[in-house]
């Protein structure tokens, strides 16, 4: 019985087809698939894989693939002859042109076979260099299986000048890498290629802490560590440094700051949360409830109607990460383009805001169910459940994507955050969720903020 899954004419170029069967790989390449042979059209030292040679440089060739029951005759009509060993390595196999331009499933099986490759009208074909489509056919190529044992390659016949010309330059390749030496240049590619991983996680990892590497107990802590980190990188390494002492006292300054500058600390109940966290009591109502803190605030008469100007961070530098290759290159004349790999572009989103916005709720805002709780969320300004009834003044947007400097947001409502958090228990948490959220409060001027931060940091 035979089988011809190709039966026709394929496109070659630098005249050149393929039998390819290893997933991971990319075909070929030419010294390789020629290394150890006597023959020179039909390189097969690369374990499940075949370089077939065409005496057309670009344009299509007649080509007929069979798989037989048993070893054919050779017809006497082919010029060229020669037989070569091949496993496939998977379960499908293809006849692939020249740069997966197209390709042909064999539906081989994964057994030993012994392939023949015939041509013909080969010299005549490398004259012409290449056929258009009007052209008649110059060249043709038969390519068989059938089951065997492995066996040595060998030139059954030869007359063209260009089979005698490939024949020479197999000759001269020395022999493939042993099953060993293949699997040890195997290890060291992984290997390359999983330190170049780590090195590039490094570098995003050292420019997302501001250039150095942070330490267990930063990379461990919870709360807003991340958006600090935006305006001031080195100042979170810093309260990381000072210990747990001074954290707390940098959670109580920037719990007064973002409380002053947003008109706060006059008022009563939010003196006594600011007295508690002097003396390290537990807040008092309403701050031991989060829905009664935003009731207060909101039904408090004496709540003043402050807004800033948003806070942007400093711009960085892009990433620029190590290069990964996207495609190897092949050797010989089969050369695939070599490209570094893009960042992902995020689809657009919608402007971030980021904290509380001071515009009036639309009647159809204010018809609005609340927002439902995020698990597993830290409590962020900017987070919040809008108030649903018809007397509320403040609404809150949450957008993702840059921020907005032409934004104003509502001072005692991201001052309020920074009394919470720096009622957290770690201390080192404390300190960054209310230096951020006074950071938030003071807006476009918190930078002076983060001056009296740093020295307090310092001591001075």
């Amino acid at each position: 019985m035979v089988r011809r899954p190709v039966e026709g004419e394929v496109h070659v170029h630098y005249s050149q087809i393929y039998v390819e069967s290893d997933p991971e790989s990319f075909g070929p390449g030419l010294t390789e698939a020629f290394a150890g042979q006597t023959s020179g059209l039909c390189g097969a030292a690369i374990p499940g894989a075949l370089w077939l040679s065409t005496g057309l440089h670009t344009g299509s060739v007649g080509f007929t693939v069979e798989v037989h029951d048993e070893a054919p005759p050779v017809d006497p009509v082919w010029e060229e002859v020669v037989e070569v060993s091949f496993r496939p390595v998977s379960e499908r196999s293809t006849l692939t042109q020249w740069a997966g331009e197209a390709s042909w499933e064999l539906e081989l099986a994964e057994i030993d076979y012994r392939v023949r490759y015939c041509g013909r009208g080969m010299d005549q074909a490398r004259r012409r260099d290449t056929r258009t489509s009007e052209e008649p056919q110059v060249d043709s190529y038969l390519l068989q299986f059938w089951p065997a044992p492995p066996g040595p390659d060998r030139v059954v016949r030869q007359t063209a000048e260009i089979a005698a010309y490939w024949h020479d330059y197999a000759r001269q390749q020395p022999p493939p890498p042993t099953p060993e030496e293949r699997a040890e240049a195997e290890r060291q590619v992984r290997e390359a290629q999983e330190q170049a991983e780590r090195k590039r996680l490094l570098a995003a990892e050292q420019r997302r802490w501001g250039g150095r590497l942070p330490s267990e107990a930063l990379r461990a802590v919870r709360g807003n560590v991340r958006g600090l980190l935006g305006f001031d990188a080195d100042l979170v390494h810093t309260l990381d440094a000072v210990g747990p002492e001074r954290q707390r006292g940098v959670a109580l300054l920037a719990a007064r700051r973002a409380c002053a500058a947003a008109g706060l600390d006059s008022l009563d109940w939010v003196a006594a949360a600011l007295t508690a966290l002097d003396e390290r009591r537990p807040l008092p109502p309403p701050f031991d409830d989060t829905a009664h803190m935003w009731e207060t605030l909101q039904r408090d008469p004496d709540v003043p109607h402050r807004t800033v100007g948003q806070a942007i961070p400093p711009e960085r530098p892009p990433f620029d990460p190590p290069e990964i290759l996207g495609a190897r290159l092949r050797a010989g004349t089969r050369v695939l383009a070599v490209t570094r790999a893009p960042d992902p572009q995020p689809a657009p989103r919608p402007k971030e805001l980021g904290s509380a916005v001071a515009v009036p709720l639309s009647p159809l805002a204010q018809g609005l169910p609340q927002l439902p709780e995020l698990p597993g969320l830290p409590d962020q300004p900017g987070l919040r459940h809008p108030p649903t009834d018809e007397s509320a003044e403040y609404g809150v947007m949450v957008t993702m994507g840059p921020p907005d400097p032409s934004l104003r947001v509502s001072q005692p409502h991201m001052a309020l955050p920074a009394v919470t958090g720096a009622a957290e228990a770690d201390p080192l948490q404390a300190a960054l969720d209310a230096v951020y959220a006074a950071v938030v409060t003071y807006g476009e001027d918190y930078q002076a903020l983060l001056d009296e931060v740093r020295a307090a940091c310092e001591g001075s």
